[in-house]
């Protein structure tokens, strides 16, 4: 009996140590790897706040925020749980027009947006399209001076809104 007890004992650390990397995987496991064309990063704040801030940011800039979007409010709506999740589209004419003279197709990407959304372990994160995959998705040759300003005001948006 005793022998017995001390198998399963050894069998339960077996599969706690093999499980235990599956158990512990930070919420960075779930998202897309860098190749998926976004950027991302985490936020010390709500999604709520995040995207306040985002929306002050905005009103400090001569960017138009024209919609927020409350994914996890809509699926309230349908009687769906939803984990907090909004997107905030925005852009300003002078920077996404040259960007269409480069390429039309690039309409489909524009205006920017920015994702906020709260994981599984409660962390925010925040996700906006990384412009150089605009590039490439795109082919926007002669616009790589309008992608570099862009890509630097969306990075600044970012990091001033998650206070990372």
């Amino acid at each position: 009996m005793k022998r017995l007890r001390t198998i399963c004992l050894i069998a339960i650390a077996v599969v706690l140590l093999v499980l235990y990397p599956v158990w512990t995987t930070p919420s960075t496991a779930a998202l897309p790897d860098e190749d998926a064309g976004l950027v991302y990063m985490p936020s010390q704040f709500s999604v709520a706040e995040t995207g306040d801030r985002i929306e002050a940011l905005l009103g400090e800039r001569p960017l138009t925020l024209f919609a927020r979007i409350d994914h996890a409010a809509n699926a309230a709506s349908v009687d769906k749980t939803l984990l907090p999740t909004q997107v905030l589209i925005f852009g300003n004419p002078s920077a996404g027009t040259p960007l269409m003279e480069c390429s039309r197709t690039v309409a489909i990407d524009l205006p920017q947006k920015m994702l906020i959304w709260q994981d599984d372990d409660s962390q925010t994160w925040l996700a906006y399209n990384n412009p150089s995959h605009l590039m490439d998705r795109h082919n926007l040759a002669g616009c790589e001076q309008n992608i570099e300003m862009i890509g630097k005001a969306l990075q600044s948006l970012a990091v001033a809104a998650s206070g990372v």
